[in-house]
């Protein structure tokens, strides 16, 4: 069985964190009370019985009057008489041990007004909220019967579905067709999809005249699309507050339990009764907002059905089951065999000393490292997310995944190490092909491999089917065209951490680049790329394909500086200007060789890295940070062996240095060209891996200095009064 402080840690909401009974720290103090009663024990055994005697005495007057051990006081605030502070006086305060007792319980008193003062605001904002979606349903009632009677289908049957609908929360009584007039005249539909033609338009000032509301289906059904998922947060939201409550009291009912055992003392029932008696425990509006929710989305959102609407309203968790982990474990098993299998193949045939082997390394190993740059880089994403699972990061929340869907770390394994199975086999079916002995060519099936696999991966990426995670899938294409379109949309955290992944596969994208001039010229019937070597449109493409990643952040950097008026995303974008002249530059460099594109190579990339490196750790990873209590990191840190930070860093500045290979043009006999661009991409790969747990912790702390735990549903009606206060 899991011991309560573990299982109180566990169950905590990681961003109200803070905002929870330092359970941990209580426990310490109840250690010093129980050192310093032992070394009191051992002192009275060594004294006289006539000191016994009166001990004895003492401690049987205490027992007559334990129950004035404590005396509870309440204070209330003078200018808000709901905020009520709770104050603890211990009355034995000099008896030995007695001062840390004192100590105990005015941390006690400390921890529980933290917490109860927390738990009154939630419930207040819950409130609001509730008013607010009050506000929607009315909205949707006068709407609905709008649209009906615009198409002149009403029935008794309608009638009596409007009647239910007016059943919202916590609404009063009026007239229903004054209500839905009222109402309709103050509403307008918000626009919660951003389009690229309504950005050029913001951007050009284009501004119509406020639409009048127009009452089609199309909007009635955005309306009942949107606010079922705005009660679904709503409702998980009160849950979480009503688990912050029953968590709190449990904790402080198990350390006032444990200090009458160990202070042998029975001031639990009295500090229970205050604790019994203040908001955290004894309002039920939480409670009562949690019927009423349930009550309105079963009537209004699943047709009545009881079972069916509690189903959607309760959070999902993405089970882990034993088929997922059979099937990874068998993946794995299958690719370590074939690359045992690779390698022998290599060695007995002697395949390295053979002519061909240079052609081979040049034409279709670029065509499979694609895949090997891919499986790196999502089981660097698996190992991620196991760490953030360890260390508590709410990576689900933070990429805004929807919730139930989001993949575990066994699962992108699966995916993983599956892709490096099938890319390994077709490896394997044209590793050392011969030419045809009559045709001197090879043969058109055997080099047509590898885009039959790269086919089949953008088929199953793109399959609508819902199989092989579509959820997944599609929130993947949905952030990728996003990067693709910066400019016209505003920019999430998936959008700019999606872009900052492509930049570390800027060799992956050469190699998609090869796949459409190596098939796309025909070259692969006689096994050479001197089409894509001699052709100068693909060189200039050579170019351009490796600055894309870097491109496209640059044009986030420069949107997020016009919506948000932060000069930091100025900074940004300048970091990523110098790194896309330094890829220039050293490309440049490797295809023109001559001492000015060396020494412009050398001085760009440097004060890129510099840039970057500065970037990376002070402002991404938020470490370095002046005067804090962990030298030259911060001061919250999940992970609790600080040199894991001073070896991330240390091993960033290193991994960053590989474009020194570039300009330095090193080479090694026992490795071919194109195997060494391979590794120098997959150390890149592996920083940015790194580099992605330390930018999700920062952004995690972020979000628990702000008490950030839910997401904002966008609401399909807006109120005149609303936007009066947003003018």
């Amino acid at each position: 069985m899991m011991r309560f402080g573990k299982e109180f840690v566990s169950k905590m909401i990681p961003e109200w964190q803070e905002t929870y009974i330092d359970y941990a720290y209580l426990k310490t103090i109840l250690q010093d009370i129980q050192t310093s009663r032992n070394v009191s024990v051992s002192n009275n055994q060594m004294k006289t019985s006539f000191a016994r005697n009166l001990t004895r005495r003492y401690n049987c007057d205490a027992s007559v009057s334990e129950s004035h051990d404590i005396v509870v006081n309440t204070v209330t605030h003078a200018a808000n008489e709901s905020r009520m502070i709770y104050q603890t006086a211990f009355s034995k305060a000099g008896e030995l041990s007695g001062d840390t007792e004192v100590v105990f319980f005015r941390t006690l008193d400390q921890e529980f007004n933290k917490v109860n003062r927390f738990y009154r605001s939630e419930v207040e904002k819950a409130r609001d909220e509730a008013l607010a979606l009050n506000k929607q349903m009315d909205a949707l009632v006068a709407f609905r019967l709008r649209v009906m009677e615009k198409k002149h289908s009403l029935s008794d049957s309608v009638f009596v579905d409007i009647n239910a609908f007016t059943s919202e929360i916590g609404s009063s009584s009026k007239s229903k067709e004054h209500t839905n007039q009222s109402v309709l005249e103050r509403i307008r539909m918000n626009k919660t999809r951003e389009t690229p033609l309504s950005t050029i338009k913001t951007i050009l000032k284009v501004h119509k005249h406020e639409e009048e509301l127009r009452f089609t289906r199309e909007n009635l059904k955005k309306a009942e699309k949107l606010l079922p998922i705005a009660f679904i947060e709503f409702y998980q939201k009160l849950g979480h507050l009503k688990n912050y409550s029953f968590l709190n009291t449990s904790a402080i009912s198990k350390i006032i339990k444990k200090y009458d055992k160990i202070a042998a003392r029975k001031a639990s029932r009295q500090y229970m009764e205050m604790v019994d008696n203040s908001y955290l425990t004894s309002s039920d509006e939480v409670h009562k907002l949690m019927l009423r929710t349930e009550s309105t989305f079963i009537e209004h959102f699943s047709n009545s059905n009881r079972s069916q609407g509690k189903n959607l309203l309760r959070s999902k968790a993405n089970k882990e089951r034993h088929r997922i982990t059979f099937s990874t474990g068998f993946f794995f098993g299958c690719s370590i065999s074939l690359i045992i299998a690779l390698v022998l193949i290599i060695h007995a045939r002697n395949i390295m000393g053979t002519p061909g082997q240079i052609t081979y390394m040049e034409t279709m190993f670029p065509l499979y490292r694609f895949f090997g740059f891919v499986v790196l880089h999502v089981i660097m994403y698996a190992a991620n997310i196991y760490f953030w699972k360890i260390y508590r990061v709410n990576y689900s929340f933070i990429f805004g995944f929807k919730q139930g869907t989001e993949l575990g770390y066994r699962h992108v394994l699966l995916l993983s190490f599956g892709l490096g199975t099938f890319s390994l086999c077709a490896a394997l079916l044209n590793l050392d092909m011969e030419m045809d002995s009559q045709t001197k060519d090879y043969k058109t099936f055997s080099e047509l491999i590898p885009l039959f696999l790269l086919a089949l991966v953008i088929a199953i990426t793109l399959c609508p089917f819902n199989i092989l995670y579509r959820s997944s899938r599609f929130f993947f294409l949905t952030a990728l065209f996003r990067c693709i379109a910066a400019p016209f949309y505003t920019v999430n955290l998936p959008d700019f951490f999606l872009a900052d992944q492509l930049t570390s596969q800027a060799q992956a994208l050469r190699s998609l680049e090869f796949y459409i001039c190596y098939y796309g010229f025909g070259d692969f019937r006689q096994r050479r790329r001197n089409t894509c070597r001699s052709n100068g449109v693909l060189t200039t493409f050579y170019f351009i394909v490796a600055v894309i990643p870097y491109w496209l952040r640059l044009l986030q950097c420069i949107r997020r500086i016009i919506e948000e008026k932060d000069r930091m995303h100025g900074y940004n974008a300048i970091k990523y200007l110098l790194t896309i002249v330094a890829a220039c530059l050293r490309t440049a460099y490797t295809l023109n060789r001559g001492a000015t594109w060396n020494i412009a190579a050398w001085v760009f990339s440097g004060v890129a890295t510099l840039y970057a490196t500065y970037w990376d750790i002070v402002v991404d990873w938020g470490l370095l940070q002046i005067g804090c209590k962990n030298s030259f990191l911060r001061d919250k840190l999940l992970v609790p062996h600080k040199t894991v930070y001073y070896a991330a860093m240390v091993l960033n500045v290193l991994l960053r240095l590989v474009w020194l290979q570039t300009v330095l043009d090193l080479k090694f006999s026992f490795l071919h060209r194109e195997t060494l661009v391979a590794l120098l991409a997959c150390l890149e790969i592996i920083r940015r891996g790194i580099w992605n747990f330390f930018r999700l912790e920062n952004e995690h702390l972020n979000n628990v200095g702000k008490f950030r735990a839910f997401k904002t549903v966008p609401l399909p009606f807006n109120y005149q009064e609303d936007r009066d206060q947003d003018n």
